[in-house]
C-alpha cells in the first residue's frame, strides 16, 4: 500500500519566481475553489522575467524529455468548462532532454508582451493568464505547474457628452443635471447600475444581468422642472472596463437603470448605456 501510494507523489517541486516580486504591485485574483490569492499586477507590452526552480523530492533524479515554459492567455466558457481559447501563446524552452539530481534554477524572459485584454471572472467565462511550466517525460507523464497573474490596461478618456463622466479608477460617477417633467405622481426614484454580460453567439447567446448597485435619488414628489445632481462614487464595486466582443467570445456593458415609482406603486424605467473605461492612477 505505501508503495502504491508513493507512486503518485510528483517527483519534483516546481517554484516560479518573478524578477520583480518585491518591488511589483500585487492584486487579489478570486480562484475556481473560491480562494483568493495575491498575483502581480501587469500591463500589456510589460517585460516578464523571473526564474524557475525544479527541485527532485527526496533526493530521487527526474528524467525528461525537456521542459519548457509558456505563457498564455486564455478564454473559457463555462458552458464548454475545461475547454480553453488561446489566444496569446508564447513559449521558451528551458531545458534539454536530461536527469536533474537536485535543485535547478532556470531563468526565462517574455519582452515586451502583447497582452491585449484584461482579466476577467465573469458569470459565465473568465479570461485568464498564466504561466504554464510542464516537465515532459515518457510513462512516467509530464508534470506541469501554473503561476496566475493579472493584466488591467489603462487608457485614455474615450469621447463622452458632456453629462455623463464615468471612471472606474477614480471611482466616481456624475450625471450634472437629471431634470423631467413632472407628468406622474412620483413617490420615489432610485437609479442602479447594472452589468450586462453576453456570451456565445447567434442563438448560442448566453446573456446575464447584474445588479451592481442601487441608489435612492429622491424620496417625494419633485418640482417641475427640477434639476438633480447626482455624484456616485464607484470603488465599493467590482467594476471593469466596458469589454467589447472580446476575440470574438464575449462583451460586458455597462447601463444605468432609472426607476421611478408612482403613488399607486407602478413602475416607470428608463436604461442608458455607459462606457466604463480604466484611467492610470496618475492621470
Amino acid at each position: 500500500m505505501n508503495f502504491i501510494i508513493g507512486a503518485f507523489k510528483p517527483a519534483c517541486h516546481i517554484s516560479v519566481a518573478f524578477s520583480d516580486a518585491k518591488s511589483r504591485k500585487q492584486v487579489p485574483l478570486k480562484k475556481e475553489n473560491g480562494q483568493t490569492i495575491m498575483v502581480p499586477l501587469f500591463q500589456s507590452q510589460e517585460n516578464i522575467t523571473g526564474k524557475i526552480s525544479v527541485e527532485p523530492i527526496s533526493g530521487k533524479k527526474v528524467e525528461h524529455n525537456g521542459i519548457k515554459v509558456e505563457l498564455l492567455g486564455q478564454i473559457e466558457m463555462y458552458f464548454d468548462k475545461g475547454n480553453f481559447y488561446d489566444f496569446t501563446s508564447l513559449v521558451r524552452e528551458l531545458d534539454v532532454p536530461g536527469e536533474i539530481y537536485e535543485r535547478k534554477t532556470f531563468p526565462f524572459e517574455f519582452s515586451t508582451v502583447e497582452m491585449p485584454y484584461e482579466t476577467y471572472n465573469g458569470v459565465n467565462v473568465r479570461l485568464r493568464y498564466v504561466l504554464k511550466v510542464t516537465i515532459t517525460r515518457g510513462y512516467a507523464g509530464s508534470i506541469t505547474e501554473y503561476q496566475d497573474f493579472v493584466v488591467r490596461n489603462f487608457s485614455p478618456s474615450p469621447s463622452i457628452n458632456n453629462s455623463i463622466k464615468v471612471s472606474s479608477e477614480r471611482c466616481y460617477f456624475r450625471q450634472n443635471i437629471l431634470s423631467f417633467l413632472v407628468r406622474i405622481k412620483i413617490k420615489n426614484m432610485d437609479l442602479e447600475i447594472r452589468r450586462r454580460e453576453s456570451t456565445g453567439s447567434g442563438p448560442n447567446t448566453h446573456v446575464e444581468t447584474e445588479t451592481l448597485a442601487k441608489f435612492e435619488l429622491m424620496d417625494g414628489a419633485p418640482v417641475r422642472g427640477e434639476s438633480i445632481p447626482i455624484r456616485l462614487f464607484l470603488s465599493p464595486y467590482e467594476l471593469t472596463p466596458t469589454y467589447r466582443n472580446i476575440n470574438n467570445k464575449f462583451s460586458v456593458k455597462y447601463y444605468l437603470n432609472l426607476v421611478l415609482v408612482d403613488e399607486e406603486d407602478r413602475r416607470y424605467f428608463k436604461q442608458q448605456e455607459i462606457t466604463m473605461y480604466r484611467l492610470g492612477e496618475t492621470s
